[in-house]
């Protein structure tokens, strides 16, 4: 009899907003979905990009991840709405959720994840974390086994590195040992400008080379893309940020099989 292997969970996060996290979350889990991985991308981030940049529009009354911090929270499967795209799955964000609202319990995710419904169902799971200091990010370091963070490589994004950084240690010492860094992925990069070149250096002389994914570079049609409500591999295939992402992809897949290995 085979066993059920649990999902992999990774965390795309960063605790400044405008570093491309949700375009990255869009794009991994397309990614994902596409390589034949049963993909579910869960939006705790309240401006609720995910969606949007998904095709799908908000319905009265839908329920979203935000839901699960409610005091009689339904389960994690039943917030899943399936996308266009087989094999990826999404469950929405809240723009109306209130940070006051929620419960103080960072484990809230991890024990959602854990249910049998879910580990029977999918592969891998993707969460775009909100880039506030509050439980919902705790939460969804709490329960990833991987974090990726895309940075702008401009001067304060080292910075917003390092103060995530202290986070992601912290909750990987207290409260989730399972938790690693798998990588750090510069966005909207432009390596003939001298200062993203500078910036790349300072961040991979902190992380080690080999945690620097590669690069998206600078495309206008990742805008398009989202707002098409598409990933950039159904809307641009041979574009640059398709090329970029599928790189990442690949790195970041490969990173995940040798540790299940």
């Amino acid at each position: 009899m085979l066993l059920n292997t649990p999902p992999s969970v990774l965390a795309v996060t960063n605790r400044k907003g405008g570093t491309g996290k949700t375009t990255t979350a869009v794009n991994l889990a397309a990614a994902f979905a596409a390589a034949g991985k049963r993909t579910l991308l869960i939006d705790l981030d309240t401006q609720g990009h995910c969606a949007f940049g998904l095709g799908l529009q908000p319905t009265p009354g839908q329920l979203s991840a935000h839901h699960l911090f409610a005091d009689t929270p339904p389960t994690l499967t039943e917030l899943c709405r399936s996308t266009a795209w087989d094999g990826l799955d999404l469950v929405p964000a809240s723009t109306d959720f209130r940070h006051g609202n929620i419960r103080d319990d960072d484990q809230i995710l991890a024990r959602a994840i854990a249910e049998p419904t879910i580990t029977e169902r999918y592969d891998q799971i993707i969460i775009d974390s909100p880039p506030s200091l509050d439980h919902l990010l705790f939460n969804a370091l709490s329960a990833a086994h991987w974090a990726i963070i895309p940075f702008v490589p401009h001067p304060l994004a080292g910075e917003g590195v390092k103060q995530l950084s202290r986070v992601f240690f912290q909750v990987a010492l207290r409260t989730n040992t399972q938790l690693r860094l798998l990588g750090v992925l510069p966005v909207m990069l432009d390596t003939r400008i001298g200062q993203h070149r500078l910036i790349r250096t300072q961040v991979a002389e902190q992380f080690g080379e080999q945690r620097v994914l590669g690069g998206i570079r600078n495309d206008i049609k990742l805008a398009e893309a989202f707002a098409a409500g598409q990933p950039v591999r159904v809307y641009a295939p041979r574009s640059r940020g398709q090329q970029d992402y599928q790189q990442a992809f690949e790195t970041i897949e490969a990173c995940l099989r040798t540790a299940v290995g």
